[in-house]
């Protein structure tokens, strides 16, 4: 990696394309006067265009000069990460999960752009992949919102975002979210450093008029930012030095502002194409090397609905729990999914029924004697 960062550090420091703006510059100068000169007396065209041609070729030639080292940094780059990473014959597989589900991946794409608040490529996108209707308008209108406070909280403002989950104070606590709360702890700290000499009334008398609903359950936690009142100006040598705000608390508060926003939507807090994409980056030197032993052994992929080997993936991208039937040794999945019994014991669905023979009749629990009927197990979700 020390190869590849060296030639990074070269063509980021070498990356300097002003001198080809520059003759780029000159030429448009030259033509332009050319094109006034020619414009007010036709009878010099020839002698223009004569007298044009040598400037217009030293200039292209000085621009070309200076995009050599660019290009000489690149394929320097390029070589270095060839020779880290060994690339392999990268052939479509005939195992895509989502050959034919077009429609679904434009959608994503659209929803990412939406994500990220490129709403006009997003609209762009739309018309082009024909994607009217396939995303609610509605939708795109609480994104324009999401982008807007989070802009607002990059600039350390912070009232939009209080306004917002102050609208939604129930369905916020019906999550157990602390956003509101943090919200307006990072505002009592803004005003407390940031507010001049009034700060420390400022910070008091926000606190008096906004912490006292967030008394019962955050009571520590308010007491402690009464207390560092008295130290604001020797705060990072005090008991209260961790309050010291910084860049990762302004970072922190968007990421959960974002989570929490996206949660009222019904939607993960990342976007599931970034997901996709990083966890599929993730596994293709593991499909690689399953692609090699294929061809060795000359075999085919023959699970369905499932990857045949493990892909170490983050645990940021571990959605849900496996279960595996303990009866059956199978791991379930959307068609056969984990049930609960009316014992407490839980049973692949297929192993319920074939338990019941099939016909719905009673059956035994295969660790303990409680007997019940298939249609009394419960659907659990991991």
């Amino acid at each position: 990696m020390d190869a590849i960062e060296k030639e990074l550090d070269r063509l980021t420091n070498g990356a300097n394309l002003s001198k080809s703006v520059k003759e780029i510059d000159k030429c448009l100068e030259l033509l332009l006067a050319a094109r006034t000169t020619i414009e007010n007396d036709p009878s010099a065209t020839i002698s223009t265009l004569q007298t044009l041609e040598p400037g217009l070729k030293a200039g292209f030639q000085a621009a070309n000069e200076s995009l050599k080292g660019l290009h000489g940094g690149i394929g320097k780059y390029g070589k270095a990460l060839d020779k880290k990473f060994k690339t392999t014959n990268t052939k479509e597989y005939p195992f895509g999960a989502l050959g034919n589900s077009q429609p679904l991946i434009n959608r994503a794409i659209m929803m990412h752009l939406l994500r990220e608040g490129n709403f006009e490529i997003a609209e762009m996108f739309s018309q082009e992949a024909d994607l009217a209707g396939s995303v609610p308008s509605v939708l795109e209108l609480e994104f324009r919102e999401l982008f807007s406070i989070q802009e607002s909280l990059r600039r350390k403002e912070l009232q939009p975002a209080i306004e917002w989950a102050e609208k939604r104070r129930d369905s916020l606590e019906s999550r157990a979210s602390n956003l509101e709360f943090e919200l307006h702890r990072l505002q009592f700290l803004v005003f407390l450093f940031e507010g001049g000499a009034g700060g420390q009334r400022l910070a008091l008398e926000y606190s008096k008029s906004r912490f006292l609903p967030f008394q019962k359950k955050y009571l520590p936690e308010i007491t402690r930012l009464a207390g560092c009142l008295v130290y604001r100006e020797i705060l990072s040598t005090s008991p209260y030095a961790t309050l010291v705000q910084d860049d990762s608390s302004w970072q922190s508060i968007i990421d959960a502002f974002t989570t929490e926003f996206c949660a009222m939507l019904r939607l993960s807090a990342e976007s599931p194409l970034y997901v996709a994409a990083t966890a599929g980056t993730i596994a293709l030197p593991t499909f690689n090397k399953m692609s090699t032993i294929m061809k060795a052994k000359k075999t085919e992929w023959t699970s369905q609905n499932e990857i045949p080997f493990e892909v170490p993936l983050p645990d940021k991208f571990k959605y849900h729990s496996i279960f595996v039937c303990p009866v059956s040794k199978d791991q379930t999945t959307d068609s056969n999914p984990p049930m609960m019994i009316p014992c407490g014991h839980v049973l692949a669905k297929d192993t319920v029924q074939k338990l019941a023979r099939g016909t719905g009749s009673r059956y035994k629990c295969p660790y303990c004697p409680a007997d019940s009927f298939p249609k009394e197990a419960r659907e659990i979700y991991l």
